[in-house]
């Protein structure tokens, strides 16, 4: 072979390597040309996406607030809306036949009725109330030599009256609902009861069923909860009084309260 056949070969090799290169190279180039735009348009979209959402959830809590306002303009919108917020921290479960009735601590003589109409009507023989510690005023009564009578001794009076005969008091230290939920499961396991009907004011029969269900965890007990239909906070018309009002609210603090400290209770 010549000497200007090869040099003629090696030139026409390197242009094929230069054109090789050279589109390489601008492939690489319209590659990440591609992949900045694509990052753009993801970007993009992405805060689209965010700002449609957030406009979205605007638009439902604009919508939730303005069907808010209007329904307590109208006045039978309200009373509905006022209803169902009374009824919401009553609860009523069906009542059957249980070992024993027990008074809950803040029912009173509402509570103390509705277990005389429960014994009469045929659902136990006895009735618990919770004992009533004394507290400073209590004591100073005592210590002054005057008559005085707890809670217990008031309840327990008032169902001898209504004929009720067994009447047992379930010993307690302090007050409160939290441990009103404690104490009844241990004293009905020790006194070999495993149905109770718990009779308890109306407004606080929502936030008391809650407690005992994860009182009883682990208890072969059933608690029924009733409501006394002599409470004084009426559900369907708390709003009316100063004093529903008063109930209403601060029942309904105490439940929203309780369910963000025990959501799945």
């Amino acid at each position: 072979m010549s000497i200007d056949r090869v040099l003629q070969s090696a030139s026409h090799d390197c242009l094929q390597n230069g054109s090789v290169a050279v589109a390489t190279h601008t492939d690489v180039v319209l590659m990440a040309d591609s992949a900045e735009i694509s990052a753009n348009r993801s970007a993009t979209g992405g805060r689209l996406s965010r700002f449609s959402r957030a406009r979205r959830l605007f638009r439902l809590i604009s919508a939730v607030i303005l069907f808010s306002i209007l329904c307590l303009c109208v006045p039978a919108s309200r009373r509905y809306l006022l209803r169902s917020a009374g009824r919401l921290i009553v609860v009523q479960q069906p009542v059957a036949t249980a070992d024993i009735i027990v008074v809950a601590i803040d029912a009173d003589g509402a509570g103390a009725l509705e277990a005389a109409d429960l014994v009469h009507h045929g659902v136990s023989t006895q009735v618990a109330v919770f004992d009533d510690p004394p507290s400073s005023v209590d004591r100073e009564f005592l210590r002054r030599g005057l008559p005085y009578e707890d809670r217990a001794a008031i309840s327990t009076r008032q169902l001898h009256s209504l004929g009720v005969q067994n009447v047992e008091q379930i010993p307690r230290s302090t007050s409160g609902s939290e441990q009103e939920g404690d104490i009844l499961p241990t004293w009905c396991e020790k006194q070999g009861y495993h149905s109770v009907v718990l009779v308890t004011s109306s407004d606080h029969s929502r936030r008391l069923n809650r407690i005992l269900r994860r009182s009883l965890r682990g208890y072969q007990i059933r608690v029924i909860v009733q409501s006394s239909p002599y409470s004084e906070f009426n559900p369907d018309a708390w709003w009316k009084s100063r004093e529903g009002v008063r109930a209403g609210i601060v029942e309904f603090q105490k439940l929203v309260l309780d369910l963000l400290r025990h959501p799945f209770s």
